[in-house]
Formats: C-alpha cells, structure tokens, sequence
C-alpha cells in the first residue's frame, strides 16, 4: 500500500521543525494543512481496507480454531464408540486445518499491524492538523508584524538618508550664501575705493570742476548775469 510506505515519514514529521525552516510560514502553513488533510483522506480510505483485512482474517482463523475444535471432538467421540478408523479419517481432516491455521495466523497478524500503523498515522495526522489549526492564525499575525516591522525599517531608513541629503543642501546652500556675502562686501569696498580717488582728482591738481565753475561766473558777469 502507498500510503504505509510513507508510515515512517509522516511518523517522523515534525510540523514546529518544518515552519522553522520555511521562509514564509504564513503561506507554508496553508500548504502544509492542504497536504495533512489530502493524506489523512487517503489514510482514512487505506484505514478502512486494513480494517476489512484484519476482520476478515481474524473470521478465517476463528472458522479455523472452530473446525480443529469440532475435528478433535468428533475424532475423541469416535475412539470412545471404538471407531478408531473414523478416528483417523476425523484427526488427519483436524491436521489440515492445523496447517492452514498458520498460515492463516500469519496473515491475520500482518492485517494487525498494518491496521495499528493506520490507526497511529491516522491520530498522528490529525493531531498535526489540530496544532496547525491552533497556529495558523498566530503565525499569520506574527509574520505581517514582522513584515510591517521590515516596512517601517526601509521607511526609516530612507528617512535618514532624506535628513543626510537635506543636511547636504543645507551646508552649500550656507557656502553659497557665505560666497554672495563675500562679493557684496568687495563690491562695496570698491565702490568706497573709487569715490574717494574721484575726490581726490576732483581736488587736486588735476581741479577741472574748479576751472569750469570760475568761467562760468566770468560769462555770466560779462553778460549782466
């Protein structure tokens, strides 16, 4: 039968093992429970053949027992009538059943077992379907905190590379404004510079706004002005 091949490996099964191991338990544990469920099918259907083995070989070795009972006591009431050769006849039918006892023994006990391993592969699965049951929605919940948890890590992350950037910006935009501030104030410097050297032209030597103004007066005192 198939399904007791896999008797040792359903047996060994351990369900807390396998969804350490999963990488997304959320989505394993259904896997897992549609799975359990289509082998505790099949076990049930298998456990019910074994059954009707095991009940069948079970009447064949008690019509067995029964015969070898009515053989020997039919062999005993013969020697007591005297009828030894009736007797014969009566134990060598005994002996056939005798044989076939063990034979039929033999199965009866290999329809026993098969039908125990059903019985625990069958309680086996279902316990693993009820503690997965209990599970599922907790190992659910714990999976989307884990991955909001994840999502509120990348958001923070960014965050900080948002505030290293902006702190960045800041800083050039400061040498910027330490850079216009710097050429504001030599521009004034040179504009003070220039105003003081036209001054000085004005009044010295060179005294070309004099020479003009003292003209003027003259025209204007020729003129009646």
């Amino acid at each position: 039968m198939g399904i007791l091949s896999r008797f040792s490996d359903i047996m060994k099964s351990n369900i807390n093992a396998l969804l350490d191991k999963c990488e997304d338990p959320s989505k394993m544990v259904d896997q897992m429970l549609r799975d359990l469920r289509e082998d505790l099918v099949q076990v049930k259907k298998e456990t019910a053949s074994v059954m009707a083995d095991e009940k069948k070989a079970k009447r064949q070795l008690d019509e067995c027992d029964a015969e070898i009972r009515k053989y020997t006591t039919a062999a005993q009431n013969a020697l007591r009538a005297g009828n030894e050769e009736d007797a014969k006849v009566l134990i060598a039918k005994k002996q056939q059943y005798e044989a076939d006892r063990a034979s039929l023994q033999s199965t009866y006990q290999v329809a026993q077992e098969n039908a125990e391993k059903m019985h625990q592969m069958h309680d086996k699965l279902v316990n693993d379907i009820d503690t997965l049951e209990m599970k599922k929605d907790a190992i659910k919940a714990k999976v989307a905190t884990a991955k909001a948890q994840e999502h509120m890590n990348k958001i923070m992350s960014g965050g900080k590379n948002s505030e290293a950037s902006i702190a960045a910006f800041e800083r050039m935009e400061a040498k910027a404004d330490r850079m216009l501030d710097s050429a504001v104030a030599e521009a004034e410097l040179n504009a003070g510079a220039n105003k003081a050297s036209n001054l000085a032209d004005r009044y010295t030597g060179g005294g070309t706004d004099i020479q003009v103004e003292d003209e003027l007066a003259r025209m204007k005192a020729e003129l009646g002005l």
